[in-house]
């Protein structure tokens, strides 16, 4: 084939590709990537989540892994195209356990991003399509149970009679995605959820709040929201989506239920989980344990002196019921990210006199610029008319190495700060303080360094710009029987104390539930180790600990944003589904621990 064409470059490299994997070829391999390359895996060949940055790094995963992955039937799927010098192509490809899609991008010098990922297990691929399950037993006999009785009988047994493989702590959005995946594939799990229904995590919180993210981002696995579906959905009508999805997908979810302790035996290769199940002791006996708690889960409540003298209402941001009481009352908020903005302005919105009390800078989206600039091209109605739809989008962005995002990210950050230039000023002028992140990259790349530090404006920002919001800047240093102290010594009087402080790391559930030597061994949850605020190096190259082993067995973590928690549940649950059935899976390039907290 003609090397001058897109196709026939792709098919050129992809040939020489395979012949050095099929001759373990390593020096050959090597040959084959530029100078900057990467290569990321999704479980394909690490049975990890791992980016190999540069020919050594990419030589040495593969002398470890190619006798026992051994991949093949490498087939380039559709079009290749060309841009700005770099020509892409969609790959398929089998290991000897897997199926596998896979993205590679070819410069001058060779492949400078190729990504794989395993997209189902051979011999225990989802039922769908044609292999679906016919629902009903046809034919007459005595005693047949029908689908209902079936399902009675089911949720009788599984936690009683018969243990469940995976418990799965926390019924939000990435556990019920969780469960839902692990259902299709056959794996017995059962959901743990503290509140009443499914849905409630949402549907507790104050009553302006929705998803900043729009809808073509925010799908659930297998069925995605309808055509009507509105952009930004309000808090109750996705607590109720989720708790139609969980009948809809017949998941084990147990509601009033909480998990009070766990431990590992290793010996058995299986946990003791003791649950609360609505005030009646219950202990399940699972193979593994997932933490699908929220990455904003664990809140970060100060240590304020004064706190417990303070004559007003006081609670972390987490547990703000809505302004609905506070009409006529003072009210300050510490903090200036998400949750600080939008609790000020259900405040205003219900008559408080509302201040903000900014202790560092913040980075600001608008959320028109952020959908048009930033999601648009993958998540959008324009998108699916280009033909992308959610899983291609999905595997789009999985394909962009973490080094590379920022480079990525940086144009679209530069737009917005053009677009909204007059925005961007009122608000400096009413004396915010902003930012754009370390290296002006914008507000994705500090939620995947440090989750926090940026606000998507629905509204709250003009009211800072305006004065509605009144904005005081500083560090507390203390609580007074009347307000909150600064450091400079400014007092500002206050009926209600908002702590919008933020949230810790995730291994704070495991400190929890398990202990904290446990939580230590696993050690920080979220962060690239970029060396930003917050992101303490080193460099990682992967979201740490997030839907792959740790360095506790058998313990797992899982959470995110919808798009993530839907996207990253795939790999997760076929990582469980091989252990299960015993598929070897030895793991490359298990994460290191260089922060416990």
């Amino acid at each position: 084939m003609d090397e001058a064409t897109p196709a026939g470059r792709v098919s050129a490299w992809l040939s020489k590709f395979e012949a050095a994997l099929d001759q373990n070829d390593i020096e050959a391999l090597k040959a084959l990537f530029a100078a900057d390359c990467y290569w990321r895996d999704l479980i394909a060949f690490t049975w990890n989540i791992k980016t190999m940055e540069g020919r050594d790094a990419i030589g040495a995963m593969a002398a470890e892994t190619l006798a026992h992955v051994a991949p093949r039937n490498w087939r380039v799927d559709g079009e290749a195209s060309e841009a700005n010098g770099v020509t892409e192509a969609w790959l398929t490809f089998e290991t000897e356990h897997a199926n596998g899609k896979g993205h590679v991008r070819l410069n001058d010098e060779g492949c400078w991003t190729l990504l794989t990922t395993a997209q189902s297990l051979k011999g225990h691929e989802e039922k769908a399509g044609p292999t679906r399950d016919n629902g009903v037993e046809h034919g007459i006999r005595k005693g047949r149970l029908n689908w209902a009785e079936r399902r009675a009988k089911e949720e009788a047994e599984l936690g009683h009679t018969t243990q469940p493989y995976v418990v799965i702590i926390g019924g939000g959005q990435g556990g019920i995605g969780l469960g839902a995946r692990l259902k299709r594939l056959g794996v017995p799990a059962i959901i743990l959820e503290k509140n009443d229904r499914a849905g409630d995590s949402w549907r507790n919180r104050y009553k302006s709040l929705c998803l900043h993210d729009p809808v073509w981002y925010d799908h659930m696995p297998y069925i995605p929201f309808p055509k009507h579906w509105p952009v930004f959905s309000p808090k109750d009508k996705l607590g109720d989506w989720l708790e139609s999805y969980v009948k809809l997908m017949e998941l084990a979810y147990w509601s009033r239920s909480a998990c009070t302790s766990a431990t590992y035996d290793p010996s058995a290769g299986e946990w003791t989980v003791t649950v609360d199940r609505d005030g009646e002791r219950t202990v399940l006996k699972p193979k593994h344990l997932v933490l699908a708690t929220g990455m904003s889960s664990v809140p970060n409540i100060p240590d304020l002196p004064g706190m417990d003298g303070f004559r007003g209402d006081i609670w972390h941001s987490s547990k703000h019921p809505g302004g609905e009481a506070y009409a006529g009352k003072r009210a300050v908020v510490i903090g200036s990210n998400n949750s600080a903005h939008d609790i000020c302005a259900d405040l205003w919105e219900h008559g408080a006199d509302v201040t903000m009390v900014q202790r560092s800078s913040t980075h600001i989206s608008r959320s028109e610029t952020l959908m048009d600039v930033a999601l648009g091209a993958l998540y959008s109605e324009q998108a699916l008319a280009n033909g992308i739809d959610t899983d291609t989008a999905d595997l789009i962005f999985a394909s962009i190495p973490y080094k590379v995002l920022p480079m990525v990210q940086k144009p679209g950050c530069d737009e917005m700060k053009k677009r909204d230039a007059d925005f961007y000023k009122r608000l400096e002028d009413a004396g915010f303080e902003l930012d754009f992140g370390a290296d002006e990259t914008g507000l994705f790349m500090k939620y995947l360094r440090r989750g926090s530090g940026y606000y998507i404006d629905v509204g709250a920002s003009e009211l800072i710009a305006d004065g509605s919001i009144k904005l005081k800047h500083g560090q507390v240093a203390s609580i007074s029987a009347d307000g909150v102290v600064l450091e400079d010594g400014t007092e500002l009087p206050a009926d209600l104390i908002v702590l919008a402080t933020g949230y810790a790391s995730m291994n704070g559930w495991a400190a929890q539930l398990i202990g904290q030597d446990v939580a230590d061994r696993v050690g920080k949850v979220w962060g690239l180790g970029s060396d930003t605020p917050k992101d303490p190096g080193p460099w990682e190259g992967e979201l740490r600990n997030m839907w792959k082993p740790t360095q506790v067995d058998a313990l797992w973590f899982h959470g995110g944003n919808l798009h993530q928690s839907r996207h990253y549940s795939q790999f997760l649950s076929l990582q469980l589904k091989a252990r299960q059935v015993g598929i070897p899976t030895p793991v490359y390039g298990l994460q290191e621990v260089h922060h416990t907290a």
